[in-house]
């Protein structure tokens, strides 16, 4: 996945049109192995780094937070990045995104390419850790790929690398919170972020800000490539309807918080209800 997002970031908005059409989408996930129930997941407009990081002739200036612009929020979800730019920024915390081309591997640590993966990683691990050691924090915003570096880099690599996932940095940074009073809140933490990075810190910052907060129990049932694949539909929806479904079915009105790409994806397919990561609720009440 990542190898196609960078090949096709130059084109991205044609590429989106391109696999609407019905012909073209079912030879594509005839030939990826997707399931014809599926939707391919759009492309960005314009990948974060490109949008942000300009030149790279241009000096890099020394922020208070970097953030790391994995692969998911690089070509898929850049407006995580940028919503938690202007929520640090209204708060006195100048942010700027890692130029360098960073990808934890995930995706060919689900196929088995377990080689492969340990040679991203190794790149990956030496890429960011003079950053970390730099003394200014390093925010990841996709969970999977965070979870990646604190497990299977390790595994893989016998490093490890201290990035911070968008919650944890808050609470290190100690800022001033929005009100969130009157705000119900639907949360269904990916699986990476519960089991491998911890979700407490996200449910403490939304609880402290005054917002309700459903912590939905268990996986979206998407799992990555998993429920993707031909074969896996069936049981992918039925972990849905287990516990998410039902959730934002029960409260309408509440806000859906999924920072996960694989569970945002799951919930625009099988409910079609939009999706907030962290940051961007944060940064939803500068607007208001």
């Amino acid at each position: 996945l990542p190898k196609w997002a960078r090949l096709t970031a130059p084109v991205a908005p044609v590429a989106n049109r391109t696999l609407r059409l019905g012909p073209v989408a079912r030879l594509a996930k005839a030939t990826a192995g997707i399931d014809q129930r599926r939707s391919i997941p759009a492309f960005a407009p314009q990948t974060l780094r490109r949008t942000l990081c300009g030149s790279r002739g241009v000096p890099e200036v020394v922020p208070d937070v970097w953030i790391w612009a994995d692969s998911f929020t690089d070509h898929f979800f850049p407006q995580n990045a940028l919503a938690a730019i202007r929520f640090l920024e209204s708060v006195g915390v100048t942010a700027r995104v890692i130029r360098d081309d960073a990808c934890c591997g995930l995706t060919w640590i689900t196929t088995g390419q377990l080689d492969q993966a340990r040679s991203i990683l190794t790149r990956t691990v030496r890429t960011l850790t003079p950053y970390v050691e730099s003394g200014v924090p390093v925010v990841g915003l996709e969970p999977s790929c965070l979870a990646t570096l604190r497990s299977d880099a390790e595994e893989l690599t016998g490093s490890t690398v201290g990035v911070l996932t968008f919650a944890e940095l808050l609470e290190r940074l100690d800022v001033p919170l929005p009100s969130l009073e009157g705000v119900e809140v639907v949360a269904q933490p990916h699986c990476h972020h519960a089991s491998v990075l911890g979700w407490a810190a996200d449910r403490r910052l939304l609880e402290k800000a005054g917002a309700t907060v459903t912590q939905v129990a268990g996986c979206c049932g998407l799992a990555g490539n998993f429920g993707m694949e031909k074969g896996h539909y069936d049981v992918s929806v039925a972990i849905a309807e287990t516990h998410l479904l039902p959730a934002v079915r029960s409260q309408p009105t509440a806000v859906v918080l999924a920072d996960g790409m694989s569970c945002r994806v799951q919930l625009d397919d099988l409910a079609g209800v939009p999706t907030m990561h962290l940051a961007e609720l944060l940064a939803s009440t500068l607007e208001r």
